[in-house]
């Protein structure tokens, strides 16, 4: 599975996913050149390039996707991590 971090997410997710599971497949919007760029513009480039989404957004970005499904658009997916989700560390968790 391919992923993009929304410039909203925990960076520590972000580092510690890859740290943990170095070949992830992952990439920040920060690293594609899509800082400050809209959520249905970031759902259409995670789209061309067939990648979920990972946000903490819920509110706008779900929508978005809704509407993208809805307009039979391709929509790879939007995982959203809330953010009271406690981090722990590799050692204290099975987690992966």
């Amino acid at each position: 599975m391919r992923w993009l971090a929304d410039e909203n997410l925990n960076k520590d997710i972000v580092r510690g996913s890859l740290r943990r599971k170095p070949d992830l497949d992952m990439v920040k919007v920060q690293d594609v050149g899509m800082s400050g760029t809209d959520d249905p513009s970031l759902l259409a480039w995670a789209a061309s390039q067939d990648r979920v989404l990972i946000t903490h957004d819920g509110n706008t970005m779900t929508a978005y996707a809704y509407r993208r499904t809805a307009a039979g658009e391709h929509m790879p997916g939007v995982f959203e991590v809330g953010r009271s989700v406690q981090l722990r560390s590799p050692s204290r968790t099975s987690c992966w």
